[in-house]
């Protein structure tokens, strides 16, 4: 995707692509705009979205499945319906419990997700 498709008025899940991201993970980034990113992530089990940091403030709901998630050295268990916010700077992580998948809202967006 460049930065001419970024911003979608109107989403259709189907218009958009997986993109491969690891070992049972895959995204697809469904809009954004230079202040605000959505990115919905599919885990098969046992997959892992490796501690990593960044400077993006992050707010993320559990649209299904089972999630061990990290935040700054603290751990809890997620589910559906769930949702948890990940300050600035903080380190973080998950692994996937049961398949399922994660909605990610990032502000400002993510420059590193765009191709």
């Amino acid at each position: 995707m460049s930065t001419t498709d970024a911003v979608r008025i109107f989403i259709s899940n189907d218009d958009i692509p997986w993109e491969v991201v690891g070992d049972g993970v895959r995204r697809k980034i469904m809009s954004w705009d230079d202040k605000l990113m959505l990115v919905k992530v599919e885990f098969q089990r046992n997959g892992v979205g490796v501690l990593h940091q960044h400077y993006h403030s992050q707010i993320t709901h559990v649209e299904s499945g089972v999630f061990e998630v990290e935040i700054g050295g603290e751990k809890k268990v997620l589910k559906a319906g769930d949702a948890y916010y990940i300050p600035p700077n903080i380190w973080h992580g998950c692994v996937c419990i049961e398949a399922g998948v994660l909605i990610d809202v990032f502000s400002p967006m993510r420059e590193d997700f765009i191709k």
